[in-house]
Order: structure tokens, then C-alpha cells, then sequence
């Protein structure tokens, strides 16, 4: 099983992705757990060059940078895993560049797909979950303890999430699009709620598509 986590910076889905992995594995399922931009050297390599503050990428480089990621994740990790019977829970898949390229960004559509469909070698997750999030409620949590100001620019930002408020709001109503486009795939939680609650419906909702 392929099991995929999206949203915007700050939704919490790496604490998400802990609970569930804790659950599953005791439970005895066999779990890889990948995040992307990553899991492998060379996709490391690239998140760093992609996240680092001081590199100007245009957007067509980034979409092949993320691509290029992918590509190696998809073939040298996730293939494997999945064929050896182990469930995969991914830290963002295609959908981000989708949401981040695509509608952030502005590149076509049409050409972002196809980049997509080479780099994932029609890998497909078998549900996805969206922690659904507003760019402002999103900021204000991931700097809780801090004073910078209400907008994506701060110090400790990387290099994406420098990209401004506008561009986050733009990413948010991509998703949206998306997971109108792939409701049967999709599951869209409120994120704002205690992290027990939505641990508790991303489990329902695994019960409830893959009953054992």
C-alpha cells in the first residue's frame, strides 16, 4: 500500500505520519516511511540545493529538480517496497509539485503532467491525505514561540517557504482543484483540530478503504 500526506508548510504532517507509523507497526505491518524532496543520496543532494536560501532556481528548474528527486525515489525505493509487500507512507508525492509548481508556480499544466508521469513511472498513491490549513493559521503555528512577522519571510524560512503569503494561498486553492479532480483518492482533514482527533480519522479512514 502507498499511503501519501499533503498540504502546506505547517499542516502537521510529519506528526501525523509518526502517530500513524507508530500504530501500524504495531499492529505488525512492515513500514517505510520517505519524505520528498529525499530518501535517497542523490534526492537529498537536490532537496538541499532545492531548500537552500541562497540559490535563485526558475520555476521550470525547480520542476525538473523535483522531478529529478522523484525519479530516484520512485525507482530505487518505492518500487521495490511496494513489491516486496511493505506499506510506503510518503511525506508529499506529485501532488505537491501539482499544487506548488503547477498552481504556485504557473507552469502549464499540461507540460507539469507529463513531466510527472515520467518521473513517477505511473506509481499512484492509494490514498492520500490533506491536512487542510490556512497560509496564516499555518505560519503562526510553525513560529508559535517566536515574534516575526504575519507573512511566508522570515528568518529560518527555506528557500520554498520563502516564496510569500500569495504563493501559499495560490497552493491552497490548488489542492483544493485537485482533490475535486481525484476525490476517490483524496481524504481532506481539518487540521486545526487536536492531533488525537485527526490521527483518530486517518485510521477510520484506512478501516474504512482497506478493511483487513
Amino acid at each position: 500500500m502507498l499511503i501519501s500526506f499533503e498540504g502546506i508548510d505547517g499542516a502537521g504532517k510529519s506528526t501525523q505520519i509518526q502517530k500513524l507509523v507508530t500504530s501500524m507497526t504495531s499492529e505488525g505491518v512492515d513500514v517505510v516511511t520517505l519524505r520528498e524532496p529525499g530518501g535517497t543520496p542523490a534526492a537529498e543532494k537536490i532537496r538541499l540545493i532545492l531548500l537552500e536560501n541562497s540559490h535563485k532556481i526558475s520555476p521550470i528548474g525547480e520542476l525538473l529538480l523535483f522531478s529529478a528527486s522523484r525519479a530516484e525515489l520512485v525507482q530505487e525505493v518505492i518500487v521495490p517496497a511496494l513489491a516486496s509487500g511493505k506499506t510506503v507512507i510518503l511525506d508529499r508525492f506529485y501532488d505537491s509539485t501539482t499544487a506548488y509548481q503547477g498552481y504556485g508556480r504557473g507552469i502549464n499544466l499540461d507540460l507539469l503532467q507529463s513531466i510527472i508521469s515520467i518521473s513517477t513511472c505511473a506509481v499512484t498513491p492509494d490514498i492520500t491525505f490533506y491536512l487542510d490549513i490556512e497560509p496564516e493559521e499555518a505560519l503562526k503555528r510553525k513560529f508559535a514561540k517566536t515574534s516575526i512577522p504575519l507573512e511566508f519571510e522570515g528568518e529560518g524560512l527555506d528557500r520554498m517557504e520563502r516564496s510569500g503569503i500569495e504563493f501559499y494561498r495560490k497552493v491552497q486553492q490548488g489542492y483544493r482543484e485537485i482533490m475535486r479532480q481525484n476525490s476517490e483518492r483524496f481524504v481532506s482533514i481539518n487540521a486545526l483540530q487536536p492531533t488525537g482527533v485527526i490521527h483518530f480519522q486517518i485510521m477510520e479512514s484506512l478501516k474504512a478503504r482497506f478493511p483487513v
